[in-house]
This record gives C-alpha cells, structure tokens and sequence, in this order.
C-alpha cells in the first residue's frame, strides 16, 4: 500500500519499495541502491544468499514496472564502489529501462562517467527543477524543498513488552525528505523526529505514517 502527499502543490506517491514517485513529472525518484555491495561482501567471504544480487534488479523493475515513469532518477550511490560483475547486470536492466534514467552522483559513486555516457544514462551533481532540489546529501537552500538520500533513514518503534523494531522510513522536515535506502544489505541509521518532521515507515507490504509518541525512545 503506497501513501500519497502534497508537496508545493505538487503530487508524490510513497512505495513501500523505499521509491518516490513525481506524479506531476512522471520520475521515479530512487535512492541509495549500493549495486554491487552484494558482490564485494561475498568476494571478501561474508556469506550471503545466492539471490542476494538479483533481487535489487528484481525490485527494480517491479517498481519500474507499476509507475511506468518517463525518468527514473538515482539519488546517488547507485552503485557502491568501483566495476565488478553487477555492473554488466546494470546495463542489461538499463537497456530494457524505457524511461530515460539520471543518475545524482553519491559519494560512493565513483565509476567514470564515460561508463554512464556508453549506455546513456545522464550523469549530474544536482538538478533543480520546478522548486525542488534533487542531491545526494540533503542540502539545505533556501526557496528550495529539497529530495535526498545518503542517511538511509530508519525509525524505531516501540512494541509489546518493551521490544523495539527497527524499519527503514521516508524522513521528512519543514523543506526537504531523505528517502530510504533501496538497495539490499545497506542498513539504517535511526532517525529521532522533532517539531513538524514526519516519518512514513517502510515495511514490504506498506508504507506508514509513524505518530511521533511511537517512533520515541
């Protein structure tokens, strides 16, 4: 179940994937997919399921597949560090992508942009575009309402008998959102709201607006 929000009088839609969704500029608005951390971690002998690699493609195009949007726009750290193997699963799923894809380059974003050019995808520090500024980092500036990742924003919440869960979330202040990391493997680091801040958490079935008295500690 997605949850659906008005930002400047613009419409975006909460996927329980971790994506936003642009309605009014048909961009899918994805953050933090760390593509090939999978790949370094089992190189290095962590044990990891066999799956692991393809299920990041898999809900890539699922979520692709259910916006049909005419960009998809990467937040950043699309790929974790340098080329391996995932990369040529990339272009494969890039070259069956109908909508023109943008990558916001992250800090762990360090793979030539020639790469990108070879296979068309669009490669910026920034864009801004009808008020809304789309980083990597949240940023701040002013007049701006700001689009970011980097954080992997989570929340924890309060359950029976003093147990506490720990889920990824869509983190949103006065003028910016961090959206949640999309990428399998890539941990959270727990948000605490304060005065208007929302938090919609992400579960696999839902996304969920949190009443601040439950997301305390």
């Amino acid at each position: 179940m997605t949850i659906t929000i008005k930002i400047k009088s613009q419409t975006f839609i909460l996927h329980p994937s971790g994506a936003l969704f642009w309605e009014d500029r048909k961009a899918l608005l994805i953050s933090d997919v760390h593509l090939g951390k999978v790949s370094h971690f089992r190189k290095h002998g962590v044990a990891i399921p066999n799956n692991a690699v393809s299920k990041n493609f898999t809900r890539l195009t699922e979520v692709v597949d259910y916006f049909d949007p005419e960009s998809v726009v990467f937040l950043g750290d699309l790929f974790h560090s340098s080329k391996n193997s995932e990369w040529n699963l990339f272009v494969e799923w890039s070259d069956c992508c109908v909508a023109e894809i943008v990558l916001i380059a992250g800090n762990h974003d360090i793979i030539a942009k020639e790469n990108y050019d070879n296979i068309e995808v669009k490669v910026f520090k920034e864009l801004e575009v009808d008020g809304f500024l789309l980083t990597h980092h949240p940023t701040e500036r002013e007049g701006l309402f700001n689009f970011s990742g980097h954080i992997h924003p989570g929340v924890a919440l309060r359950g029976f008998g003093g147990h506490h869960i720990k889920l990824p979330c869509f983190f949103q202040k006065e003028n910016q959102m961090i959206l949640p990391a999309f990428g399998e493997f890539t941990g959270k680091y727990i948000m605490v709201p304060e005065g208007n801040d929302l938090v919609y958490a992400v579960t696999k079935e839902e996304v969920i607006l949190i009443e601040k008295r439950q997301s305390e500690k």
